[in-house]
């Protein structure tokens, strides 16, 4: 059995493209205007999409039933599970210790809430990014913020905005790799272009973030740290994006910019600390920054003005094990000459009733194409179970009974079952879009923009991770439509390739599956419509900015795309 994408069902592209934003506009509405549950909103959003495939767009019911399947499939493995995983992993470090140790570390650097920010959901959070992705750089580092004395809300909306330029290259490259796959143009070259769009981003993205935060006085009082740190990482990101590999684009800058952090606090510190909780902005002349007795996961504790607790290198180095275990761990398997081992090709199977039984159709494919639905049951190198080996063996490492260890798991299951449902209708949502073509029909609204489409395509990127949850999705969903209408209009389709890729990270943070992690991660769970209510402004501002670079490159400096 085939079927052919319909991509006007209503022979008015206006008409058509209305109803096929119905789930998603559904979604939202239930989720902020209703303020229901997440996992309703996503419940509601899923059925919208169910009902408009099989009567709207005349999908047949097998296929939206498996289409479904797939996604749900998808989500448990691949979104829900590091959830689990990354608060397990922060509920051993908790219950251990070492979490504290971890805390006085960093506020030996700086007790000053701004620039733990930049180094924690920043430069450490990129690399969990560039590692595996996945929703680790917000469970992780929205986790640790709190644990820093951070508010769970404040730590939520930041981690998002944080988990954005470093996309384009998150999971060891996966997103060009995807992109170069659908298009069959070249990786290197794809790279090399969101190299030179990204940077400028990066460049600002420290102080966008501590904005973000703070009024414009208390930002200006740590400039220089936000200089350097945004400096260096967007200097590295765009000589190894343009020089080197498509894969380490991400950890490199992120190691580059963490050591540059580091070695500059050395040297420098602000005139007035800002401590994470509720302690007063403080004269460093005067005080010294420490921990504060509060357990980690109560929020508000964190940095205060008291003494910080000194520990030796080999304490530290321990304190920080679980999550240098995890990082390790995510790093190794994720490259490829070792991921290969790791996977077994009879865990990877097609989709019953749905592999290549869905046709896409011209324009976003040259001729009639079968689509693959390949269900891949590889569940060791994914990032979910490699941190949960991670927080086993730090568990190990640190001595904890293993009755502790399985009730810490227990009660991590317990807490993220709201998200896990509402990870699996979300993404069963997406894939029911996906497979029906209404994903397709809202990105073809796009392409009729003309000389302006350089802009308009950059936010269909953004608009397919928003739909996706990733940005791997968004390239493989929009990456050759934006290649056809590139040829069609004379533009370079190198060019708008990487401007999916790099419009799409700005629509990471409000993707619903981001929202739902960084909820769960941070004990927000019922605040997923305030969390989306304040990222989206910076979503669809980055996101503009982002277009106005391509502009640029369009029109303006044209000899500068490879």
């Amino acid at each position: 059995m085939s079927w052919s994408q319909l991509y006007d069902p209503f022979d008015n592209r206006i008409l058509s493209t209305a109803v096929s934003a119905l789930p998603v506009v559904t979604l939202f509405f239930v989720l902020v205007a209703l303020k229901k549950r997440v996992w309703i909103a996503a419940l509601s959003g899923f059925l919208v999409a169910v009902t408009l495939a099989l009567f709207v767009f005349g999908m047949p019911a097998a296929l939206v039933a498996t289409s479904a399947v797939h996604g749900v499939i998808f989500g448990l493995m691949r979104i829900a599970w590091i959830v689990v995983g990354s608060i397990f992993l922060y509920n051993v470090a908790c219950e251990t210790g070492q979490f504290e140790v971890m805390k006085a570390s960093i506020a030996g650097l700086s007790s000053d809430k701004r620039l733990q920010l930049v180094l924690i959901a920043f430069c450490f959070g990129a690399f969990l990014e560039g590692a595996g992705g996945g929703g680790a750089p917000v469970a992780i580092a929205g986790a640790f913020l709190i644990g820093l004395g951070f508010k769970p809300f404040e730590a939520a909306t930041l981690c998002l905005l944080a988990n954005t330029a470093p996309v384009a290259w998150g999971g060891v490259g996966n997103p060009i790799r995807t992109l170069a796959g659908v298009t069959g143009l070249p990786e290197l070259e794809f790279s090399a272009m969101a190299g030179r769009i990204l940077p400028p981003i990066s460049l600002i993205l420290p102080l966008w973030l501590v904005r973000s935060m703070v009024g414009w006085r208390e930002t200006l009082e740590v400039w220089p740290a936000l200089l350097v740190s945004g400096a260096s990482f967007a200097a590295m990101q765009f000589y190894w994006s343009n020089f080197q590999d498509a894969g380490l684009v991400d950890i490199v800058s992120a190691v580059f910019s963490l050591l540059m952090m580091v070695a500059f606090l050395k040297v420098w510190k602000p005139r007035t600390v800002m401590p994470a909780g509720d302690g007063l902005p403080v004269n460093s002349a005067d005080s010294t920054p420490s921990i504060s007795p509060n357990p980690p996961n109560r929020p508000g504790a964190g940095v205060t003005t008291a003494a910080v607790t000194s520990h030796s290198a080999m304490a530290v180095v321990r304190g920080w094990s679980p999550f240098i275990i995890a990082s390790v761990l995510i790093f190794v398997t994720g490259l490829p000459s070792i991921a290969k081992y790791l996977a077994f090709p009879a865990l990877s199977m097609p989709m019953p009733l749905l592999h290549r039984a869905v046709l896409k159709m011209p324009p976003v494919a040259p001729m009639p194409t079968p689509e693959d639905a390949i269900v891949n049951l590889n569940f060791i190198a994914i990032p979910g179970t490699v941190v949960f080996i991670a927080a086993l063996v730090a568990a190990a490492l640190a001595r904890l009974p293993l009755a502790r260890t399985l009730a810490l798991f227990r009660k991590t299951l317990v807490q993220t079952v709201p998200s896990t449902l509402a990870i699996s209708f979300m993404v069963g949502l997406a894939y029911v879009t996906r497979y029906s073509g209404m994903d397709t029909v809202l990105g073809l609204s796009l392409t009729g923009t003309g000389v302006l489409f350089p802009f308009f395509g950059t936010l269909l990127g953004w608009l397919g991770v928003a739909l996706t949850g990733t940005d791997a999705g968004s390239n493989a969903l929009f990456g050759n439509l934006q290649k056809v209408t590139a040829m069609q209009l004379g533009l370079s389709p190198i060019l708008m390739g990487a401007a999916n890729s790099a419009g799409g990270v700005m629509g990471k943070m409000i993707d619903a599956q981001s929202i739902v992690v960084a909820s769960t991660a941070t004990n927000q769970q019922g605040q997923e419509a305030a969390i989306f209510k304040a990222v989206f402004v910076h979503s669809i501002t980055l996101a503009c900015l982002v277009g106005l670079i391509v502009l640029a490159y369009a029109y303006v400096f044209p000899s500068l795309i490879p």
